[in-house]
């Protein structure tokens, strides 16, 4: 990354400034969103971005950014860089505001964009460490955005990594699944494709929307149900989705091995997604 998008100029990473009394920087006051460039390109853009329209309203900050503008700058953010295949995240604070909780009345958010490099494919399955440092709460509204505090999800993944897993599982208040660190989590069980309801803690994830509508192609019926640890090791494939790494296959939880069953269905799905980001 050399050189960043912030309010409207491309700057060098190291000229990139925000105010000490950034909210964004002070109390994790924002959101962000992360999203693939392929040939150049957002891939499902309008998703993406819709979810951050959704995220800037639950934080009362939809009128202060405009979208036609930020649509504006993601293109010549892209143009200028020229990379072909990458990560494109956006991050929006409130901006700055006085001492304490309560936000300035006409707030000016400082509204950035970074381009990093797309990580290579990942091929290999991956295993999961269910976290018990702490849990997803569903009854949060942030459970449904990108909000910037994302420490939770860091301590799982610390969590899952000290016990050699590459992933963590999320459980929510009431024990359910809710989803990984950083992607939704579905299970294919004879001929239905499940994943955690929104209501259970999920983030509503791009890739996760795109693979519920492709179930029908793939002979499945898409539901979103709640799912228990248990279930992992009953079901006929275990796999995780998210924007940039698309889908991985899952092959342990905790150490117990989870089903490997329909491994073609996973290579279709696979298939299809590349056919739509073509």
């Amino acid at each position: 990354m050399t050189r960043v998008w912030q309010d409207g100029r491309i700057v060098a990473s190291k000229e990139a400034r925000i105010s000490i009394a950034d909210r964004g920087f002070l109390l994790g006051d924002g959101l962000f969103e992360t999203m693939p460039v392929h040939r150049g390109r957002v891939f499902d853009l309008d998703a993406h971005l819709a979810r951050l329209a959704s995220g800037l309203a639950l934080l009362n900050l939809a009128e202060a950014v405009d979208f036609v503008k930020l649509r504006a700058g993601i293109a010549a953010y892209l143009a200028v860089e020229e990379m072909d295949s990458a990560v494109l995240r956006i991050t929006i604070t409130r901006g700055p505001g006085p001492r304490g909780l309560i936000p300035p009345e006409k707030p000016c958010p400082t509204v950035s964009m970074t381009l990093s490099p797309m990580p290579p494919a990942r091929i290999e399955p991956i295993s999961l460490h269910v976290a018990t440092v702490t849990r997803r709460n569903e009854l949060s509204p942030l459970s449904r955005i990108k909000a910037l505090p994302y420490l939770d999800n860091v301590l799982a993944l610390q969590e899952a990594r000290a016990h050699g897993a590459g992933e963590a599982l999320l459980l929510n208040t009431r024990g359910n699944i809710a989803c990984a660190s950083s992607a939704n989590i579905f299970v294919i069980q004879e001929d239905r494709l499940e994943t955690p309801p929104i209501s259970d803690g999920a983030l509503p994830g791009t890739m996760r929307a795109l693979v519920l509508t492709l179930a029908k192609d793939l002979g499945l019926a898409a539901a979103e149900t709640p799912l228990s640890v248990e279930c992992l090791a009953e079901a006929d494939e275990v796999f995780l989705t998210n924007a940039i790494r698309r889908v991985i296959a899952v092959r342990a939880c905790n150490g117990t091995k989870v089903g490997d069953r329909a491994g073609r269905a996973l290579e279709r799905l696979r298939a299809l997604i590349a056919a739509r980001v073509d």
